[in-house]
């Protein structure tokens, strides 16, 4: 019999409908995740929802999955099953939250029942408290969701969803077995989720654009450097409105790759300290003013730390404060003030010199040698010229990450990559992710995986995803025996970097997937063979699963990794 509370609902709906419609509405068509008993029930309510269940093949695959997904879509989402599942998960959790990703995690629980009662129940640590794994994810997300209350439900599932939006982290809902289908008022979900960013206290943003003004129309050698948080907080627009009226030279930072069209002229290339070429370095490090978006200066992102710039000429825009040169500004952030920056600037007081621009490219014939191997060095200026616009490129932790500075992308290409959490093997989850999201939208681009032997064992299994849903993704799977990043940290030839030599081009097979109908295989050893894999009509279409084992030396990196991981090492060596 309804109780007095359901009766007065105008739109009666289920917690779970609720919940997915409110997925739904965020653009999101495909749901990543597993199966476990805590939440079945609610997994029945996603086709109605006019979702898809992914299914994926473990939960930390799943996680990264869903962060490819909200890369390359905006937001993503995934369901785990309590204790077991989510903590499986709380890695790719913890990247998104690191990396500024926003992702929905949403745990299936033990009834509101049996945690009040205290009981024994499987996937608990024996202990009563139900708790302790939503205290764990509190750390690696914006805002904690326990769905225990029927009547509050609906607002906090809102709540929780801006959160994620305009904070751009994971946000964890906790989803007790009773209360799937427990009635809510349906009638919210005529109203989408208010997805508007606070606007900043007007006196003061003006204050801080009149003073970023002041040491603009100063400076004589003015420069823009674009990280990731302009990416994850969605200021790209208004970053690229300020240029086209100021036509300013942009660099972007390792984590910030893609953030703007590098076939513009005014794109100078990619600043990572130490580890830059040599003229971004100097153009860089020499500019009297640094206008900052989005900085994560992280030690892989800066080549340890090596910045040579210096605060008295930056500026930081950031999504909750802005710094202008020692002075912090809490509370204004970037999406105003860049905008009214843009507004209220005077072009004819800016220095042209910012017009004296070294034309970035691709360096293939400066990277030529006489050898048939394929080298770190020749081969990422290469793929450059392979690259279209518009592809979705994702890059792993190792060489890949370092040696795609040497990339120029064409107009529209997304940067996919995770440099500040840096775990291994993300990215053949986050490129089935990214590809899925590729699919939802109808966008037919390419998603091509750049992906380290080493790192390749640890998710393999993803691949059967991508075959399982027919993905369009391009594999190239880089054969260098073993962990090359760890070798050059520390033990070149230590057996703790070695890994057992696979059959590589066999794995799609054997994860169901056959040649010529949808999934090819080659095996690339040489530059020739590479320059006709690439000159390939079919492979350049993308279409399909394409697995490429791609023959390095063992010792061979790109230059970036060399500088980084050295410096890394006496880091990692100091004692004091």
């Amino acid at each position: 019999m309804p109780d007095i509370r359901t009766q007065s609902l105008t739109k009666p709906t289920t917690v779970a409908e609720y919940l997915f419609t409110r997925l739904h509405q965020l653009g999101i068509r495909s749901l990543h995740g597993l199966p476990g008993d805590f939440n079945l029930v609610a997994l029945d309510y996603i086709p109605k929802c006019s979702l898809k269940w992914v299914g994926s093949v473990n939960e930390l695959n799943a996680s990264y999955a869903a962060d490819g997904y909200a890369r390359a879509h905006g937001i993503g989402a995934v369901v785990t099953t309590f204790g077991v599942g989510e903590l499986s998960a709380i890695n790719g959790i913890a990247g998104a939250y690191s990396e500024h990703v926003p992702v929905i995690h949403i745990v299936g629980c033990p009834s509101t029942i049996s945690q009040r009662n205290g009981m024994l129940l499987h996937h608990t640590l024996g202990n009563g408290d139900f708790n302790v794994f939503s205290n764990m994810a509190s750390q690696v997300a914006c805002d904690v969701a326990r769905l225990n209350n029927p009547a509050e439900i609906p607002s906090q599932i809102d709540q929780a969803i801006r959160e994620c939006w305009i904070k751009s982290r994971p946000v964890y809902i906790m989803l007790p077995t009773d209360m799937v289908e427990k009635k809510v008022e349906g009638e919210r979900l005529d109203t989408p989720v208010d997805l508007s960013y606070p606007a900043n206290e007007p006196e003061r943003e003006d204050y801080v654009v009149d003073v970023i003004l002041k040491y603009l129309h100063a400076a004589k050698d003015p420069i823009v450097l674009v990280d990731a948080c302009a990416i994850r907080h969605r200021v790209l627009g208004e970053l690229e409105e300020l240029i086209n009226k100021t036509k300013l030279p942009v660099f972007v930072t390792p984590m910030g790759k893609g953030a703007f069209n590098e076939t513009r002229p005014c794109y100078g290339g990619v600043y990572a300290g130490s580890g830059s070429a040599d003229h971004v370095r100097e153009r860089v490090e020499n500019a009297d003013l640094v206008l900052s978006v989005g900085s994560l200066k992280s030690d892989f992102n800066t080549s340890g730390f090596s910045y040579r710039t210096s605060q008295l000429n930056t500026i930081d825009l950031h999504s909750t404060h802005t710094v202008v040169r020692y002075s912090e500004y809490p509370g204004v952030t970037m999406r105003g003030v860049l905008k009214k920056v843009t507004e209220r600037v005077d072009v004819s007081k800016l220095t042209k010199k910012g017009l004296e621009m070294k034309t970035v490219k691709n360096e293939v014939r400066e990277n030529m040698d006489d050898s048939k191997t394929i080298t770190q060095a020749w081969f990422w200026p290469r793929i450059g010229e392979h690259l279209q616009e518009g592809d979705v490129v994702v890059t792993d932790t190792g060489t890949s990450n370092f040696g795609i500075w040497e990339t120029k992308f064409p107009a529209g290409v997304i940067g996919v990559t995770q440099i500040l959490w840096g775990s291994i093997g993300w990215a053949v989850g986050a490129a089935q992710g990214a590809a899925l999201a590729v699919k939802d939208r109808g966008e037919g681009k390419r998603t091509i995986l750049f992906e380290g032997d080493g790192s390749f064992q640890l998710t393999v299994q993803e691949v059967s995803t991508m075959i399982r849903h027919k993905l369009d993704v391009t594999i190239f799977l880089i054969y260098n025996d073993g962990f090359t990043i760890e070798r050059f940290i520390h033990g070149m030839d230590a057996e703790y970097n070695d890994i057992v030599t696979w059959k590589y081009t066999e794995i799609p097979e054997v994860f169901g997937a056959v040649q010529g109908k949808g999934f090819r295989k080659y095996v690339v050893k040489t530059k020739d063979e590479l320059e006709t894999l690439l000159k390939d009509a079919e492979f350049r279409k993308g279409k399909g699963l394409h697995f490429v084992e791609l023959w390095m030396e063992k010792g061979d990196a790109p230059r970036g990794l060399k500088i980084t991981t050295e410096i890394s090492a006496r880091n990692n060596a100091r004692t004091e």
